[in-house]
């Protein structure tokens, strides 16, 4: 019973179920950006670049089923990027409120123990 205590304090603990859940959206978020890449992106760049569908790409060795699919390589590269990119930019974004957040809260004082007994000292001889 002790490890199965210890186990539900670790699972319990904030650091992760943050990480549970950054993994969860982390994978919600990265369909959505090949998403994009593969519906939005990447047939623009097909058409410039004369029509060409990245997935189609291939070298054949043998018959159609042995081939190099380096299209499909291109399009995973693509979505790599963008998808780096993405974070960066939201990580980014996430510095900047917390800075500002920072910036924005009051310094606390800091007062030393000799300070605080010279003040009471002070303020008995103020009373005498």
């Amino acid at each position: 019973m002790k490890i199965i205590d210890e186990f539900k304090k670790f699972a319990m603990r904030g650091n992760v179920i943050d990480l549970a859940v950054g993994i969860i959206i982390g994978g919600a978020f990265g369909k959505i950006v090949s998403s994009i890449v593969a519906d939005v992106i990447m047939p623009p760049i097909g058409l410039l670049i004369g029509g060409v569908n990245f997935t189609d790409l291939k070298i054949t060795i043998k018959d159609p089923d042995v081939a190099i699919n380096y299209g499909n390589f291109l399009q995973a590269t693509f979505d790599f990027i963008i998808i780096a990119f993405a974070v960066f930019m939201l990580i980014k974004l996430i510095n900047r409120v917390n800075s500002k957040k920072e910036e924005e809260k009051p310094v606390e004082k800091v007062v030393s123990e000799d300070v605080k007994l010279l003040t009471e000292i002070r303020d008995l001889l103020k009373n005498r």
